[in-house]
């Protein structure tokens, strides 16, 4: 191969990169816009805990039962993955906006949130495949770079919600948000495949239970699993948890503040993600994830310590927090595409996300019920269980014998 030829491949190569990691950044944008609009709408409508939780927990709710059904049918192996994410963004967009004509203390609006979470089934993980077909030794930092424009996107209501519009109020985040959606329908045009996507196999029901027959698979999962216990339940609740603190602290813009720093909070995660993905190239996967979970459990343990105190260290706790609770997650995914069937990738990648995003719904249920009951001081405590035990999974899958299958034999 000639050197035109190689320079050719890697333009072609970082174009689609860019391209695929600016459409997940714009079409996450729709996971949390409603989750973004909770402080707004209570106190427009009075919410109660439970329904502002199903703002939350809905969407999560349609990702499992999508994900699921495109697990069953292997559809990440079997349908062209730039046109299922195309017509799977379209429809989340849409669904999303039928939000704004609707009674937000109906049951109505958590039913086209849960449509929106079912169609972003063929979003995120159809992303990861797409991706995956340009790694060339570098899987973690391509995986690590496409969970980086997750965590951008899951930050970005936060930032909408700072530059709404009067006579739109809490309106122009959800419309804005369907509008990235739109723009990253077309983005996604431009995304090429690295490498030819190898046929799926027949159609059995039994395929799916691959990820738990393979030990090594389900040890990367067990890892997966004890990070989204946290992650989901962390990103769904930490604002409140600011807007609380702000106003015990006395500042008169504490909603703009909590927006603020909610926004860096999830959103540097983008740097985590970028950083270890590289980290894990280098180091290995199972010693990126087990030390990225180790310091995210802490902050979890700790940062209601700090509640309605001072600003500046329960901020610097958040930074934190929101740096290591999302740098392990493209790595586990990276371990399922390095263990896994090359023709059964996509299905892997999609019963792992889920059952971890399944998991997710217990805490984001279960942090306002501790709120409630014992106050904000401990309400993320019990999200410090999650990533102990998947570091004990991936402590595990360390000294398993397929984990030389992982980054080049890198531990």
């Amino acid at each position: 191969m000639t050197s035109d030829s190689v320079s050719d491949i890697t333009t072609s190569k970082w174009t689609s990169v860019t391209f695929l990691a600016l459409a997940e950044v714009l079409a996450l944008s729709l996971w949390f816009s409603a989750t973004a609009l909770i402080p707004d709408l209570r106190a427009e409508f009075d919410l109660s805990d439970a329904q502002a939780s199903l703002f939350s927990s809905s969407v999560s709710i349609g990702f499992v039962i999508g994900t699921f059904i495109s697990a069953l049918f292997s559809l990440a192996d079997r349908i062209s993955p730039r046109f299922l994410f195309t017509i799977c963004v379209i429809a989340a967009a849409l669904a999303n906006c039928v939000i704004l004509v609707l009674d937000p203390t109906s049951i109505a609006p958590l039913f086209f949130r849960l449509l929106t979470g079912m169609a972003m089934a063929g979003i995120y993980p159809v992303g990861m495949k797409m991706m995956a077909t340009w790694a060339r030794g570098d899987a973690g930092l391509l995986v690590g770079l496409l969970v980086g424009a997750l965590t951008l996107g899951s930050a970005m209501p936060h930032l909408l919600n700072i530059f709404q519009v009067d006579w739109l109020d809490w309106r122009f985040t959800l419309l804005g948000s369907s509008g990235l959606a739109l723009i990253s329908a077309l983005l996604v045009q431009f995304v090429r495949l690295g490498s030819p996507i190898p046929k799926a196999p027949p159609f059995e029901f039994s395929l799916a239970l691959e990820a738990w027959r393979n030990k090594a698979i389900r040890l990367a999962n067990f890892g997966y699993f004890g990070h989204m216990w946290e992650l989901y339940a962390m990103w769904a609740w930490i604002g409140i948890f600011l807007l609380g603190s702000f106003q015990l602290a006395g500042y008169d813009e504490a909603s703009l503040y909590a927006n603020l720093t909610t926004f860096a909070t999830i959103g540097i995660g983008a740097i985590g993600s970028l950083f270890a993905g590289r980290l894990a190239d280098r180091l290995g996967r199972t010693t990126v994830t087990m030390s990225a979970m180790l310091v995210s459990g802490s902050c979890a343990a700790l940062i209601g310590l700090f509640y309605g105190s001072s600003p500046a260290i329960l901020i610097l706790i958040c930074l934190v927090w929101g740096l290591s609770v999302i740098a392990d997650s493209a790595q586990f995914s990276t371990c399922i595409i390095e263990l896994s069937p090359a023709n059964m990738i996509g299905t892997m990648l999609t019963i792992q996300t889920c059952t971890g995003f399944l998991i997710s719904l217990a805490t984001i249920h279960l942090v306002p019920v501790v709120a409630s009951s014992a106050g904000w001081e401990f309400a993320f405590l019990p999200l410090a269980i999650g990533p102990l035990l998947g570091t004990y999974a991936m402590w595990r899958l360390r000294y398993h014998p397929e984990a030389y299958r992982l980054a080049g034999g890198k531990k």
